[in-house]
């Protein structure tokens, strides 16, 4: 006999989730949280009303900053959905090389928000390869 799937659904918090996936988090201070997965670099997650908001920190830019880089990073973006790279300019003295990605949290499951540290994880793959170049040069 074949085997009879039965699918179930569940309600968990974000951060136990997380937890259960053998993901670390710590809470911040203004509804951040830091994610770690083995050997990855943080995430941070913001969460919003309706949204989560997810961001890599890949390091400051300004020293490699070039046309042909951002050039780059814009062309690899349609490589990387669904995360894509971005400058965090909150502090104008350090720009930030960032991956960001959002979902609305109605109905959100864990895959979706498992995939998002897949895809940010593979994201910041390519990003060494095109950051090395950019070093070397």
């Amino acid at each position: 006999m074949k085997d009879i799937i039965v699918k179930t659904q569940t309600q968990e918090e974000l951060s136990r989730l997380l937890v259960m996936h053998d993901i670390e988090v710590k809470e911040l201070e203004n509804d951040v949280l830091v994610a770690t997965r083995e050997g990855e670099l943080p995430v941070f997650i913001k969460k919003g009303e309706k949204e989560i908001y997810f961001e890599v920190d890949l390091g400051n830019i300004s020293g490699i900053a070039s046309e042909e880089l951002y050039f780059k990073l814009l062309d690899m973006n349609t490589e990387v959905l669904p995360v894509s790279f971005g400058i965090n300019n909150t502090n104008p003295e350090d720009p930030r090389l960032v991956l960001v990605e959002s979902r609305e949290t109605v109905d959100l499951c864990t895959e979706e928000v498992l995939s998002v540290f897949d895809a940010l994880e593979l994201a910041t793959d390519r990003a060494e390869q095109v950051l090395g170049e950019a070093l070397q040069s």
